[in-house]
């Protein structure tokens, strides 16, 4: 199994996701790597434009090896693309940014070809260990039952459940708020806030191991 690399909500952070994606390549060296990027790849922070730009061009120079999931914000621009009247709640929570780095005035405005990558973007990855999400999942559904409003949004009663799940589940979307990675024996969430300041973060899984080996981070 290749060694994986998990990466926290990247809001715009565009220094930190390429410095970040740096340290995990040296860390890897000539052992094949996989990256699973967990969502929220725009809005708040300065570089939306650029961090989309790069995870497209990642993807498709190893479509096999780069897995980029949706996160709520992204389901938000595209919400506000579709229903022109969302497009508010989008800029209430960090649109007007993404906007501002594309240089245009709308969420349809932004180029074809990033929003119909956005559009194909998975809910989740299950690599029969762990399973990647933006938010986490419902405690009182099986992983195949999972309601895809949960898989992006849900924090409660998600956050707080003690419930083996049936995979180690890797999730972001809530910050945590000292900024280093919040592991338990079920979950683990990497979200530490990259965008209020803090570090942009990468678990390291290697082998059979469920839980993470180590920790990047790029700030």
């Amino acid at each position: 199994m290749p060694i994986t690399y998990a990466v926290g909500d990247i809001h715009g952070c565009f220094a930190q996701l390429s410095a970040l994606s740096t340290l995990c390549l040296n860390d890897a060296g000539p052992e094949p790597s996989q990256f699973i990027f967990l969502g929220d790849y725009i809005d708040r922070g300065p570089h939306s434009a650029e961090v989309i730009d790069f995870l497209m061009n990642l993807q498709a120079a190893a479509p096999d090896r780069v897995t980029c999931l949706m996160g709520n914000h992204e389901d938000l621009l595209l919400s506000a693309v579709d229903v022109p009247r969302s497009e508010e709640r989008w800029l209430r929570n960090g649109g007007t940014e993404t906007l501002r780095s594309y240089g245009v005035f709308k969420g349809a405005d932004l180029p074809l070809d990033h929003l119909s990558w956005l559009e194909t973007l998975p809910k989740f990855h299950d690599d029969g260990l762990r399973f990647f999400v933006h938010a986490g999942v419902h405690p009182d559904r099986p992983l195949d039952q999972q309601d895809e409003y949960d898989l992006l949004y849900i924090r409660e009663p998600f956050l707080s459940s003690t419930k083996d799940f049936g995979r180690y589940v890797v999730h972001g979307h809530t910050p945590i708020a000292d900024g280093s990675p919040d592991q338990r024996l079920n979950r683990l969430n990497i979200d530490t806030g990259a965008v209020f300041g803090r570090s942009l973060t990468a678990a390291v899984f290697t082998g059979y191991a469920i839980a993470p080996q180590k920790f990047l981070f790029a700030k």
